[in-house]
């Protein structure tokens, strides 16, 4: 049945306890994937690599504060059953050929942000190239985006869901590990170390690196944006129904509202447990010795830190948690890519986004057009640091966008029985504020 048609026969009373509720997470899994990416395997160890332990505290509040416009989002998807690109056509402002600006905005930023996932990619093919260095850069770059390719272009949404859970388990388990044996080597955390990170200090001198940590950590733009697929293809808005003044329409909307919740706040666990756990590696390992190796450097640093210790098969463990890490970035990002190009596409008219044949048709197409424009943009350009960074600028603009969307979800479109309490608006306007002081800090310091 399509998921993105709702109907009074696919309707589901919610879960009532917390283990039945479990069963129904899932959008968290893929969300994690796509987050512990190159932001926190080389952005955020950076940042501790440059800033020590002062700014731990600030990582962990970067990936919590967030998450409220996630749920706003994912709120929304519920009450209306509408995909991203459909709630952003019926905001307010200009059209332009029948289609909002901000539709029209969002197409020409994914089409900029072709460049930052190149970068990802391009970087990916470099951890291989190192590990087998007879095939060139260029070539594993290709082999990348065949097998993302490969992965997605059937589009089943519980294939998708439960790889994300394999790669998350895994990256899980090799950033502990990493941690865990730091005590067999001179750079191990030491509990005063690990406790004065947790202090609200803020030296003058680390304030740039705190809007850096800030802005790279936890849900972006893109990642709430694509928090609306996965929850409609997950079930939570068909199951809700299509909207009505009945109360068991209210009821069922309530309930599944708290599985999304639940979701949500799973995945907010998963990113800020690993995104800490690099932080603790560039502040551990990087920052004593002033080392502040360039980007995909990185890896090679603190795999010698480990080599030194264990053996040479530490490196071998620390190359393929890291091509995990990245890699997950680009198979999240392609099957969430898929999906909102399709729908952008339906907004402006080119297709019939809920024909579900075209639909699926369509994203396949894309699943194999998207990943070799990253790998052919990248083969090209060869900066995989600078595609990476000129993604993220975009991205601040896309932040914008998706804040403006969401307190008009918020305060114009959510029914009074739905509407939060002041304790729920203190926190979101927090969350949004910060994310667009952070937004505005990062274009201040481009331009």
């Amino acid at each position: 049945m399509d998921p993105y048609i709702l109907s009074n026969e696919k309707v589901l009373s919610p879960p009532e306890n917390f283990i039945d509720k479990m069963k129904h997470l899932g959008p968290s899994m893929i969300l994690s994937a796509s987050i512990v990416g190159s932001g926190e395997l080389i952005a955020t160890t950076a940042l501790g690599a440059k800033a020590g332990f002062t700014l731990f505290w600030l990582i962990i509040i970067g990936c919590f504060i967030k998450v409220m416009v996630q749920l706003e989002f994912g709120k929304h998807t519920i009450l209306t059953g509408e995909t991203a690109m459909q709630a952003f056509n019926k905001l307010p402002g200009p059209r332009i050929r029948n289609t909002g600006w901000s539709v029209w905005s969002v197409f020409i930023i994914m089409i900029i942000k072709l460049l930052q996932v190149g970068g990802i990619v391009g970087g990916v093919a470099i951890i291989l190239h190192t590990g087998f260095p007879s095939i060139p850069v260029s070539v594993w770059a290709l082999i990348i985006a065949l097998i993302a390719a490969l992965l997605i272009f059937q589009g089943y949404y519980k294939f998708i869901e439960r790889f994300s859970i394999y790669m998350i388990a895994f990256f899980t388990l090799f950033t502990f590990t990493s941690l865990y044996f730091l005590k067999f080597t001179p750079f191990a955390i030491t509990g005063a170390q690990f406790w004065s990170g947790l202090f609200f200090q803020l030296p003058k001198s680390s304030l740039v690196y705190a809007f850096g940590a800030f802005g790279i950590t936890g849900v972006g733009g893109d990642e709430i944006i694509h928090y609306n697929y996965w929850c409609l293809e997950k079930g939570y808005a068909s199951f809700t129904g299509p909207k009505s003044n009945d109360p068991e329409w209210e009821k069922r909307a309530k309930g599944w509202l708290k599985v999304m919740q639940l979701d949500a706040m799973c995945a907010m666990l998963i990113y800020t447990t690993v995104t800490a756990a690099f932080y603790l590696l560039g502040a551990a390992v990087l920052h004593p010795q002033g080392l502040l190796p360039e980007g995909y450097g990185i890896i090679e640093k603190l795999s010698e830190i480990f080599t030194g210790t264990l053996g040479e098969h530490a490196r071998t463990f620390f190359y393929a948690g890291s091509f995990i890490v990245l890699f997950s970035t680009v198979f999240a990002a392609l099957a969430a890519w898929t999906r909102q190009f399709t729908d952008i596409f339906g907004q402006i008219g080119w297709i019939n986004f809920f024909d579900q044949k075209e639909r699926q048709k369509t994203i396949a197409m894309m699943a194999w057009l998207i990943p070799f424009i990253w790998a052919i943009l990248f083969i090209f350009i060869r900066l995989p640091l600078a595609m990476v960074m000129i993604g993220g600028i975009v991205g601040s603009v896309l932040l914008f966008i998706v804040v403006f969307a969401v307190f008009h979800f918020r305060y114009s479109r959510t029914p009074k029985a739905f509407k939060a309490g002041l304790t729920n608006d203190f926190l979101f306007l927090i969350s949004t504020l910060s994310i667009i002081s952070i937004g505005l800090y990062g274009l201040i310091q481009v331009f």
